[in-house]
């Protein structure tokens, strides 16, 4: 038998190919359910007594991205899968991935009003709650609201990367709740156009801790999407005030979403509105904050940066976050092929790669000092030590140059 014929059997032989994560995005409607879950959880534990202990669960958000994820993704680990050439066409077409992102914004939007339900009313008799809930407890369901709208503007980012009209729109609409709904333009046309430059406001620098990159990068966003659009418009002949401007229609739909939620159960429920929103966007910058973190484009003898490869974004193929996430952790494929669908980004032998999942990230980069013993050796690692060609803060270059014997 010829090798041409080995090779022949062999690929009859073998197994088709499967996505064993299939059926397991589903737990991507873990996120938009927890508060029912929490609300469920609440009522067991008044029911045998635990008092004292139930209104803990009104916290169920930040106790499972905190917590619970992280555990999970070290026990569980890597997936190690990625999908062969030959299904990604099939993969790519098979609708019922995209189902299970539309599932989600229903399921969102029914948990925003079940919670304003909850911030407004007097009494909760059925919860087993007299006097409705308290400021605490309010506080912890504002920020559970917060971790599902941050996970929605990831189901946007996915939704809003294609093609389809409707699931631009559905993009919009999921961004509501956080009103962010900007980060449907600057995130497309901007971020994408100038990720791992000093130019991006998303891109983190060497050096740069969260609490300095998080107003950096909020406001550079919306100064970049406003330009973006005005820019647009201009070559139109129109003005930058019209409804035709994505950022000012994806404005009015979260004043018109927080208008009907306070017509409907008062304004009492706007402050914790406004809460969830920032604590939502806050998590979509934290996860900004660690997918650049001080990587860098070069420069061509042109003087235009290099293409952006999979080495210019952290990797991470922790199973249990990408389920959650829908494969943004494979945040290198994605950059390099962007308006691939989440199902078939692969994880990239050439990217690097961050030690955990998100989940474990988001909750390090609070904290400087132990963000930069994590992360960055493995910054100078990937550029083989070579301080010069890392992404580095302005303010602190001459220090972190001096520090690392380059002039």
């Amino acid at each position: 038998m010829t090798t041409a014929e080995i090779e022949t059997s062999e690929q009859v032989s073998a197994p088709p190919w499967r996505d064993r994560k299939r059926y397991l995005w589903l737990l991507g409607l873990v996120a938009p359910t927890w508060v029912f879950v929490g609300a469920a959880l609440v009522w067991g534990f008044n029911e045998i007594g635990w008092t004292q202990v139930s209104p803990a669960f009104w916290w169920i958000g930040p106790l499972l991205l905190y917590v619970l994820l992280p555990i999970l993704d070290v026990f569980f680990g890597p997936d190690g899968q990625n999908p062969p050439d030959e299904v990604m066409e099939q993969l790519e077409n098979d609708k019922y991935y995209r189902y299970c992102t539309y599932a989600f914004i229903p399921l969102q939007l029914a948990s925003l009003v079940f919670a304003c339900y909850l911030w407004s009313a007097s009494a909760v008799d059925w919860l087993g709650l007299d006097n409705g809930l308290g400021l605490i407890s309010k506080i912890g369901l504002a920020l559970t609201i917060g971790v599902m709208g941050g996970i929605g503007i990831n189901t946007a980012h996915e939704l809003g990367h294609k093609k389809d009209e409707l699931e631009r729109w559905l993009s919009k609409i999921t961004l509501a709740q956080t009103v962010y709904g900007h980060f449907y333009i600057e995130h497309n046309r901007g971020h994408h156009v100038r990720v791992a430059t000093p130019e991006d406001p998303a891109s983190s620098r060497f050096g740069e801790s969260f609490w300095t990159f998080l107003p950096r990068s909020v406001s550079g966003s919306f100064r970049s999407s406003w330009e973006l659009e005005k820019t647009r418009l201009k070559r139109l002949g129109k003005s930058p005030w019209t409804i035709h401007n994505d950022v000012l229609n994806a404005w009015l739909m979260s004043i018109a979403l927080f208008g009907v939620l306070a017509a409907v159960f008062g304004p009492i429920v706007l402050p914790f509105l406004l809460l969830q929103a920032v604590y939502g966007f806050s998590l979509l910058e934290t996860v900004n904050y660690l997918e650049h973190y001080g990587l860098l484009r070069q420069k061509t003898a042109s003087g235009r940066y290099e293409r952006c490869t999979p080495a210019h974004s952290w990797n991470s193929d922790h199973i249990v976050t990408n389920l959650f996430l829908y494969h943004l952790q494979r945040h290198s494929d994605h950059h390099a092929n962007p308006t691939r669908r989440y199902q078939t980004l692969r994880s990239m032998a050439e990217a690097p790669n961050l030690p955990s999942g998100y989940a474990s990230m988001i909750g390090i980069a609070y904290f400087p000092p132990l963000w930069r013993k994590v992360m960055d050796h493995r910054v100078l690692d990937h550029f083989d030590g070579d301080i010069t060609l890392v992404n580095i803060q302005p303010s602190k270059r001459a220090k972190i140059l001096a520090r690392y014997g380059a002039k």
